[in-house]
């Protein structure tokens, strides 16, 4: 079994005291940790947020929060997720779930004790990696240490129904690789980023823009933004953008996503005004694709 070892958010004392509150109230193994810490941990990045997945139901895992001295914040108890703060550190602990209808937006959702359920439901297979308060990782799907170590991103199951829950995977498929990934994209998720690109269109401008920002602030977005021009998944989401030189060029340079969304336009202040309102950019960002194009 793989264990996560030198991990000095696993042994601090704000997150043991989290998993010990838990355990009290829900017996050994009802937490662990679950997707980006263990990713991360795994890829030997850098940590951001420390997500756990329990058996608890959102309300036992509420009072086992506040029982145990810690704050306990519902910030979404409908889809089943608390978050504890430990020592001013915030930890989203979400009762394990099981999709019973999605419309490619939002999903129903109903709790469950099944990890394996809670794993199928996850978008990629290095996602849908758990630990346990002593380091020691579960892989359901049985590939998701191995893509983390070898930079696959690959969908859990078969890549059109995970699109069909929720069409904004087809971009976080090609944000994570940007991230993540290593070689050439996943064949099969990208064959169906292509089929199902047009699905999209139902997505918010709030959830598309902030995964767009988030590819482009990747290292190395190329190959990444190249996959999405050759699937038509650029063009869905950014039809004004032109041909990639400029960005190519640019993106070395500058790790700044903004002026790397700015290569991707033509030198034309309303096409950039347009696409900023219609993505409900901030303003700030707007003004300052406004204001390249008004240099040039």
């Amino acid at each position: 079994m793989t264990v996560l070892t030198g991990q000095t958010w696993l042994q601090s004392s704000a997150t043991r005291a989290v998993m010990a509150a838990l355990e009290a109230a829900g017996g050994p193994g009802c937490a662990r940790f679950v997707g980006g810490c263990v990713r991360n941990a795994l890829m030997g990045r850098d940590i951001d947020d420390v997500d756990i997945a329990t058996t608890l139901k959102p309300e036992e895992t509420e009072r086992a929060i506040r029982a145990a001295g810690l704050k306990a914040v519902p910030t979404g108890i409908a889809h089943g997720t608390v978050t504890a703060v430990s020592e001013r550190q915030p930890f989203e602990i979400t009762t394990l779930r099981q999709d019973v209808s999605t419309d490619g937006r939002n999903a129903t959702v109903a709790f469950t004790d099944d990890w394996a359920e809670d794993a199928a439901r996850r978008d990629f297979r290095l996602n849908a990696l758990y630990a346990d308060s002593e380091g020691r990782v579960f892989d359901p799907t049985g590939q998701g240490v191995d893509d983390a170590a070898a930079g696959r991103i690959v969908f859990v199951g078969d890549p059109r129904t995970r699109i069909r829950e929720d069409y904004l995977r087809i971009l976080r498929f090609f944000r994570f690789f940007a991230w993540y990934g290593r070689g050439q994209p996943d064949a099969a998720g990208l064959q169906a980023c292509r089929e199902l690109a047009s699905g999209m269109s139902r997505l918010s401008a709030e959830r598309v823009s902030k995964e767009l920002m988030k590819l482009l602030a990747a290292e190395e977005p190329r190959p990444a933004m190249a996959a999405m021009a050759q699937t038509g998944v650029l063009a869905q989401v950014l039809p004004e953008a032109g041909p990639l030189d400029l960005f190519d060029t640019v993106a070395p340079l500058s790790a700044d996503p903004v002026v790397r969304l700015m290569t991707l336009f033509a030198v034309d202040a309303d096409a950039m005004r347009g696409a900023a309102e219609r993505l409900r950019l901030p303003n700030v960002v707007r003004d300052r694709l406004v204001a390249s194009a008004l240099a040039a």
